[in-house]
């Protein structure tokens, strides 16, 4: 069966070409004089019906891409398509008779052929459809008991995903029941379902009706209401399904497969990005952009928002080929008009990036090349120095010789007040953009925000696999506290924070309220439709080497100044002198060229070099001694 469903378009295609020739054939013989059916000459006009016939309908089929038509969800508006089609060819077909000296069937044999063919071809897909749904439901119901559903949502997503479950998944899944906040709905049914209350019974009704999963069927949603809603279907720890955005479902024809599980995002309901796209598209279009680190996750979200302002070349570097290849492959496939060049090479490596420079001429440069991984670099301290701090140095100095117009730093809120070598590099990288500034035709600025949802090493993905594999999920500090975006948000405010940089801003990003990590775990836990300390034991791990329990967005001496967007902010200039730089930079060279420096005495000259940064564990920053009264 897998194997005829793999060929269904060549099969349905075969099947048409029968029927068609069978058409043709009983409409010639029906209306042909019993004395003549088997003439050589009725033999002949047979053939010419059949191969003339053949060609017209399945002109006809494979312009309106019937083909395309998954059968077994095929339904109405499908069927008259079918019959309009028949109408059209047999018509067509008559008159080629009339103005012709072709010898084909009459124009009363066409007509009548037309409607043995909208028979056949519609019948035939009627019969499949219903075999193909029977042997689906027969597999389900081999498969086990019925899962008892409640949809959130009486429009039309919830009327079709209802619909669909009748029809394919009749034998898996019960719906107990509709919730909708109408009073209008209220008692209503729908397709066979009752509207049994609105959101605030949501927990009620799932014990009454012993649910076992939600489908939240509401395409049209705004974030909040979405949010209060989801929060709700929580308390119940059931398992919840939701449909993606409108947009989704319009390439899906079938609204059961749209339902995807509960996502962190659809919780923490995050208001979308506005943006001021003339202004940044002025700056893109028809330029050559430059992203390095364009494989990891910010860098590649940066080029996949880059790419829609119409660059003439986007030009991807990074290190790491995999992650290059697969963002390379994606932009390719979608934006073949595009010049997009993936450079495999290391920002640490000036030769190499003075070739790439002198050869593309960039026109912005955003650096997202970085060692961000928190415990690996307070075990490589040297390896963040070179790659963070030296190799934003060389960007810097290569984006200044080319005279690119902007140069934009990836930065993060472990550079204020750090406590961990990686935040202590990116606080210098910050530093050294902001002198290279002063003395330079380029413009330079760093966006600095928080953790970003999804990204690699980041705590979601993590929970999600320790989730998967039973348990246990492990959680540094209960009381750890981050603050979180999406990466899609993330590096559109990026883009956003470059079309306002005029050179040695800060940008700092609006991260929303601050989540715990244990009520992100226990979130988590609940959205899989599991019991948390129950299903999925929590373990506190203790904090890790350099780890904070909470991070900052600001440091002391910087001030907050609006913008244009309102997730967007400028930390006040910090006066930093240049030569007070290079000095800095001339000490952590001399430790780069000494692999065998001990840990502690690398750390002590960051100290030096970046003095925001907190060495000893027990020193802890004033604000995060107030958050621990609290």
């Amino acid at each position: 069966m897998k194997k005829l469903m793999k060929h269904s378009k060549k099969l349905m295609f075969l099947i048409d070409i029968i029927v068609i020739s069978i058409a043709a054939t009983i409409a010639n013989l029906l209306l042909c004089q019993e004395n003549k059916m088997f003439l050589n000459e009725n033999i002949r006009t047979i053939i010419n019906s059949i191969v003339s016939a053949i060609i017209v309908y399945e002109f006809y089929l494979n312009i309106f891409k019937t083909y395309r038509n998954i059968t077994r969800f095929e339904e109405g508006k499908d069927y008259l398509n079918y019959i309009g089609i028949c109408v059209m060819a047999g018509s067509t077909l008559a008159i080629i008779k009339i103005i012709s000296n072709i010898d084909i069937n009459s124009v009363r044999r066409q007509i009548l052929g037309a409607f043995i063919t909208m028979i056949g071809i519609v019948g035939v897909r009627i019969v499949i459809r219903f075999y193909l749904n029977s042997r689906i439901q027969e597999q389900a119901k081999s498969d086990g008991r019925k899962y008892r559903v409640l949809i959130i949502g009486a429009g039309y997503a919830g009327k079709e995903i209802i619909r669909n479950i009748k029809q394919t998944m009749n034998e898996k899944y019960e719906v107990v029941g509709i919730i909708d906040d109408s009073k209008a709905r209220l008692h209503r049914i729908i397709n066979g379902a009752e509207v049994l209350g609105n959101k605030d019974q949501i927990v009620e009704i799932c014990k009454e009706k012993e649910v076992d999963e939600i489908f939240f069927a509401i395409s049209k949603i705004n974030k909040k209401k979405k949010k209060e809603i989801l929060n709700i279907c929580q308390e119940t720890g059931k398992k919840i399904r939701i449909l993606p955005t409108t947009e989704d479902i319009i390439k899906n024809k079938n609204m059961f497969q749209n339902l995807r599980d509960v996502d962190i995002e659809d919780i923490l309901g995050r208001d979308p990005v506005v943006l001021d796209n003339n202004k940044i598209g002025n700056l893109i279009e028809n330029k050559t952009i430059l992203v390095t680190g364009a494989g990891g996750s910010i860098g590649s979200e940066l080029c996949r928002q880059i790419i829609k302002y119409n660059p003439s070349k986007l030009v991807m570097l990074d290190i790491y080929e995999n992650s290059l290849y697969n963002i390379e492959l994606e932009l390719k496939e979608k934006y073949s008009h595009t010049d997009i060049q993936a450079i495999i090479g290391s920002v640490r490596d000036i030769k190499r990036l003075e070739s790439v420079f002198e050869k593309y001429n960039p026109y912005l440069v955003f650096h997202a090349a970085a060692h961000k991984h928190v415990p690996l670099m307070e075990a490589s301290p040297l390896e963040a120095i070179k790659n963070n701090v030296f190799g934003t140095y060389n960007v810097a100095n290569c984006a200044d010789k080319y005279k690119c117009k902007k140069m934009i730093l990836i930065s993060t809120d472990k550079a204020v007040n750090p406590t961990n070598i990686m935040g202590a590099t990116k606080r210098l990288c910050e530093m050294i953009i902001q002198v290279k500034n002063k003395n330079s035709e380029t413009e330079y600025a760093a966006v600095r925000f928080g953790n970003v949802l999804g990204s690699n090493g980041s705590v979601v993905p993590l929970f999600k696999k320790q989730i998967a594999e039973g348990g246990p999920v492990t959680v540094t500090h209960k009381d750890i506290i981050r603050y979180f975006m999406t990466i899609p948000e993330a590096a559109q405010l990026v883009l956003q924070a470059m079309s306002y940089a005029k050179g040695g801003e800060i940008f700092i990003l609006d991260m929303g309220e601050p989540v715990k990590i244990y009520d992100l775990a226990v979130t988590l836990i609940k959205l899989s439709g599991l019991e948390p300390e129950v299903d999925i034991p929590i373990v506190f791990t203790g904090l890790r080497p350099g780890e904070k329990l909470f991070e900052e967005l600001l440091m002391s001496e910087e001030g907050l100044k609006k913008t244009e967007n309102k997730k967007i902010y400028i930390g006040e200039l910090t006066d930093l002198d240049e030569k007070d730089i290079l000095n800095k930079l001339a000490k952590l060279k001399k430790l780069v060229e000494n692999e065998k420096t001990p840990i502690e005495e690398i750390k002590e000259t960051v100290h030096e070099v970046v003095p925001t940064y907190v060495l000893k564990k027990e020193n802890k920053s004033k604000n995060e001694k107030e958050l621990l009264n609290v």
